[in-house]
């Protein structure tokens, strides 16, 4: 198993303008960078991980269409979060007027701005410790409800604004409470 890789760029200093090019110039690997401006390249999911991954975004973008009040993003979609993080969860949502202001320039690169919604799918080759970093960054940038889905484990980690984690054990539904309301994501496709 191959875990992430993270790149000490203190002295490259790139710019937003920069990372983007980076990771548009090499599609092939999937690129973060966090507040200290260090990249974090990602290998890519196993099999099993992308199909799990699949099944929540297929689920949270029929919602996502059936409520119309919001977008909803793949894991491909990187947010520049207000500590200058980019970031890219497996999947996320926004409201519908946070997408509305954003300037047609900024709607093409990064999003500048933190998910309301975050979800954030452990593979094998993801330290735990790392995801609840992540989680707590969306947290205090501005997210207002997260799930940390582990399968090995069939765990659930919810992550809300003022409040201590709250660890589920397999569970069958999970509710988007009232961020994303009447939102239900089964998990039995997903364990």
């Amino acid at each position: 198993m191959v875990n992430s890789i993270q790149v000490n760029c203190n002295s490259l200093k790139l710019t937003d303008d920069q990372f983007f090019q980076l990771c548009q110039d090499n599609r092939d690997l999937r690129f973060e960078r966090n507040s200290n401006g260090d990249i974090v390249i990602m290998p890519p999911t196993g099999g099993e991980t992308g199909n799990r991954n699949l099944k929540i975004i297929q689920k949270l973008a029929n919602w996502t269409d059936t409520n119309g009040k919001g977008i909803a993003f793949d894991s491909s979609t990187g947010f520049k979060l207000p500590n200058g993080a980019d970031r890219s969860p497996d999947a996320s949502w926004i409201p519908l007027e946070k997408w509305k202001n954003l300037t047609p320039q900024q709607r093409q690169k990064f999003l500048p701005l933190c998910p309301d919604f975050v979800i954030e799918l452990r593979s094998p080759t993801d330290s735990l410790k790392t995801l609840q970093n992540k989680m707590k960054e969306y947290l205090e940038n501005g997210t207002k409800l997260g799930w940390l889905i582990n399968p090995k484990t069939k765990q659930i980690e919810i992550y809300r604004q003022e409040k201590e984690v709250e660890i589920l054990d397999h569970p069958t539904t999970l509710s988007g409470e009232d961020v994303l309301p009447d939102f239900v994501l089964a998990l039995e496709s997903i364990w």
